[in-house]
């Protein structure tokens, strides 16, 4: 097949999610393997509801601490969409995005926690704010 398939370049060979760590775990065909919280997962979701409409209109979700993923749909041959247990299924997270995420893992989750930060939210659903 060609670039028509969203530019993906590595393909999941098996994808496990581990229901007591809340994580994701990916075997790709080149024989890495990539872990995914299910909180990284939720706050990095690829919906237009997290991710914007347009360049720089991403939004920061605090209080996914405790997120879990209930269910796991395959869409066609390039994605999944992920059911998370505070009800948020609205993002297909193609297998590109995925490698790009689980690639840049360390770089994004600490902007994301810099940004909670900066901004008086915390990770805990709990946590009063600031």
């Amino acid at each position: 097949m060609t670039e028509a398939r969203f530019d993906t370049r590595h393909y999941p060979v098996e994808i496990r999610y581990t229901r007591d760590k809340k994580q994701l775990e990916i075997d790709w065909d080149d024989g890495r393997t990539m872990i995914y919280p299910a909180e990284f997962l939720r706050v990095e979701s690829p919906s237009a509801e997290v991710q914007g409409h347009g360049p720089g209109q991403h939004v920061i979700v605090p209080g996914r601490m405790h997120v879990g993923i209930m269910e796991i749909v395959p869409v066609g041959n390039y994605a999944v969409r992920l059911k998370f247990d505070d009800l948020h299924d609205t993002g297909i997270y193609s297998w590109q995005y995925l490698r790009e995420i689980g690639e840049n893992h360390d770089r994004i989750w600490a902007e994301y926690l810099a940004k909670l930060e900066e901004k008086g939210l915390s990770r805990d659903p709990k946590a009063k704010r600031a």
